[in-house]
Order: C-alpha cells, then sequence, then structure tokens
C-alpha cells in the first residue's frame, strides 16, 4: 500500500489538494475527521476549542501518534493500492506512516500567512473562529498545531507543492504528484 499525505498549516489547501484525489477515485482519509467523530461521540460541538481540546486529549491518553494510529484502520479498510491522508499534524504521524506502508510520500502544502488568512476568513468551518479576532484565532490554531510536532512534520516533507497561483495551477501540481509525477 502507497500512501500520499499532505502537511501544511491550516488554510494551506491540504482539503484542495485531498478533493484532486477524490476525482481521481483515490481514497482520502481525513485525520480531522477521527477527531470530529470522536467529538461527537464525547457529544461536543465541532467548535475550534472543542476539536483542538479532543485532539491534545487523544495525544495526551494515546500517546503523540493517536490520531493517525486510528486512521490507519480506515486506510487498511479501503483495500486500496493507493490511499492519499489529509492533515498530518507531527513527526510522530509521518512515522507511524513511513514504517506501515510500502511507500510513503509526504507533501507539504505551502501558503503564505496572508493568502491563508483570507482563505480561512472565507471558507466558513464550524472549526474556524467567528466570535473574535480571526488573525488571534489563526494564530492560537497555528501554535496549538505546532505544539503537536507540525513543524517537525513539515520539515519531513518529500517535496513542496506552493498554492499560491491560481486554483487550476495549484490543482495541476497535485494531480501530477498524485499521478506519480514528483
Amino acid at each position: 500500500m502507497e500512501i500520499i499525505a499532505f502537511v501544511g498549516m491550516p488554510g494551506s489547501g491540504k482539503s484542495a489538494a485531498a478533493d484532486v484525489a477524490r476525482e481521481m477515485d483515490i481514497p482520502v482519509v481525513v485525520m480531522g475527521d477521527v477527531i470530529r467523530e470522536e467529538a461527537a461521540r464525547r457529544g461536543l460541538e465541532p467548535t475550534d476549542r472543542n476539536l483542538g481540546n479532543v485532539g491534545n486529549d487523544l495525544r495526551d491518553k494515546e500517546g503523540p501518534d493517536a490520531i493517525a494510529t486510528r486512521c490507519l484502520a480506515k486506510i487498511r479498510a479501503t483495500g486500496a493500492p493507493v490511499v492519499v491522508v489529509e492533515g498530518i499534524r507531527s513527526r510522530s504521524e509521518v512515522e507511524l506512516f513511513r514504517e506501515s506502508s510500502d511507500d510513503f510520500e509526504l507533501v507539504e502544502v505551502f501558503v503564505p500567512d496572508e493568502i491563508r488568512l483570507a482563505r480561512i476568513a472565507s471558507r466558513g468551518r464550524s472549526d474556524d473562529a467567528n466570535d473574535r479576532d480571526l488573525a488571534k484565532a489563526v494564530a492560537d490554531r497555528d501554535a496549538r498545531e505546532l505544539s503537536w510536532g507540525m513543524g517537525e512534520a513539515i520539515r519531513a516533507a518529500d517535496l513542496r507543492i506552493e498554492n499560491a497561483g491560481g486554483v487550476e495551477e495549484f490543482r495541476g501540481r497535485v494531480r501530477e504528484v498524485l499521478e506519480g509525477g514528483r
């Protein structure tokens, strides 16, 4: 089994990259879905604060690769030869996926901060801040995710796709990577 995983700061375009994989009929496992499912199981609203707390709690109780471990079952259940994982957050997760697959590639999706802020402001997700200063909320979320080891995961990336240009340019580059034109 081959795993191609996307890592990047919130609002960088990981979901858009995963959408390209879906269009190519490549199964996608979203790491954030594991946290959203656990929050729902606990009866919590999917706010940034609640999801962050659930993510912290899972990592504290089950270890730094807790989310990746839960994702592995979903990945294996696809039975597909190639699976895309969206939302790597730590070096521990990277290591678990590397050890658990025949071929693992980590792709950083990068975008400058001012573009990330604009995208987060426009996407309207329940886990994006809407009740306080957006820049502060994004900075707080970035700090939380960096505390999980995202910076180390980003540095471990095998390649980088910049997402500061047009949508079709980005989608084309993702398609190239997924087709093996790395």
